[in-house]
């Protein structure tokens, strides 16, 4: 057993109201104990117990690390040129997914497995130290079930996506497609997931479609995810609801009944601003699913079309400046709120028995993640105890 004594921290977010003030639990003038790899005591610096080891922060804040719970990070190619034209206000003919699943369908297993690494590394160094993936881009037996092979040798977070969008070689028999989801797909896929998902929205699946995908995959020992309500107002949300998904992720078309589903049941609103962000679409209303008291999470999204980004500060500075977000709310949401859409209670807070999960940052306070938005403030990264990054 090793001890090692964080000092030194202006301002230290345990994300638990036990231990310090209001929803983040925040200290000032703050220690950490980490016995191995979890934490073991939190609190004022002076009255921090003796350890092996000290490192002093030097007055900077200290936060969980974030919990990014949806990301598409196995994938070849990349869609620069599509992403030019919509910004430039071009017409652009390229087959968007389809694009992906063409290019990842023709990668290497070791190309594939080199995407994931690198974009989990891009996201640890800035401060993410849980990263869910998903399949989605193969969208044949095969080629779902090696992305998730790979997939699962690089994070535990790893999802179950079939169900993006119809395969385009089914594209006039969407019901062929889903009994390969819910069958042989299915059988091939869930040895390697915690999760399933489905893309419920017009042009991907209608609510009948994605009950069938999502209570196969329930049936097989897979939790629920959903896509949720991100193009059009829809099913989505309350059948996430209703099936105890996790998660219903996007959440940017919501009825009154829908907020109040989420505000009742026990799914997370997931929402993922870099999508907003890249395709200058309408931003999710945070603010409204707060008030109701739904539970929010932030995530990046991080995919090769419509939002290629791996940065969770970015996110957070979105959320606070175009969602209605506090940046308490933000910090929280990218964190805490990450955590319970991956049902996960040893992550996303520094509190006794957590796992040792934190960024350092560059500056006194959390609150300046949404104040210096685009500054590289993540100086300092520790995982399970380690120091990984910084």
């Amino acid at each position: 057993m090793t001890t090692t004594l964080l000092t030194g921290i202006g301002s230290l977010v345990t994300n638990d109201p036990e231990i310090g003030e209001g929803p983040l639990g925040l200290i000032t003038d703050a220690a950490l104990v980490i016995e191995d790899d979890h934490i073991a005591w939190a609190g004022p610096a002076g009255r921090a117990p003796g350890t092996d080891t000290v490192s002093d922060v030097g007055g900077r804040a200290v936060v969980p690390g974030f919990v990014d719970s949806h990301a598409h990070l196995v994938f070849g190619g990349d869609r620069t040129q599509e992403f030019n034209a919509r910004m430039s206000g071009r017409a652009y003919s390229a087959g968007g997914i389809r694009t992906t699943v063409a290019a990842t369908r023709a990668a290497t297993d070791e190309e594939l497995s080199a995407t994931v690494a690198r974009y989990l590394a891009e996201a640890l160094r800035q401060g993410t130290t849980t990263m869910e993936t998903k399949s989605g881009y193969g969208l044949t037996t095969h080629d779902e079930s090696r992305a998730l092979r790979i997939a699962s040798g690089h994070t535990d977070e790893v999802t179950y996506l079939g169900a993006h969008i119809v395969a385009p070689e089914l594209a006039e028999d969407p019901a062929a497609y889903v009994e390969l989801v819910t069958g042989e797909m299915l059988d091939a896929c869930a040895p390697y997931a915690k999760w399933i998902d489905v893309f419920c929205e017009k042009g991907a699946f209608d609510g009948d479609q994605a009950r069938a995908i999502l209570t196969a995959g329930r049936a097989k020992g897979l939790v629920p995810r959903i896509h949720a309500n991100q193009l059009s107002y829809g099913p989505g949300v309350q059948l996430g609801v209703e099936l105890d998904a996790a998660s219903a992720d996007h959440c940017t078309h919501l009825t009154d009944a829908d907020v109040d589903a989420l505000a009742q049941g026990g799914t997370v609103a997931t929402l993922l601003p870099g999508a907003e962000f890249s395709t200058r679409a309408q931003w999710p209303d945070a603010r409204r699913l707060l008030d109701a008291g739904a539970t929010v999470a932030l995530s990046t999204d991080c995919n090769p079309g419509s939002s290629f980004t791996s940065s969770m500060p970015f996110c957070v500075a979105l959320a606070v400046r175009d969602m209605g977000m506090t940046p308490d709310e933000a910090v929280w949401s990218a964190t805490a709120g990450g955590a319970r859409a991956l049902r996960r209670t040893d992550v996303g807070r520094l509190s006794p028995g957590a796992r040792a999960d934190l960024a350092v940052l560059d500056a006194p306070s959390h609150v300046h993640l949404a104040y210096r938005p685009g500054v590289p403030l993540v100086i300092g990264v520790w995982r399970a105890g380690e120091r990984v990054a910084g």
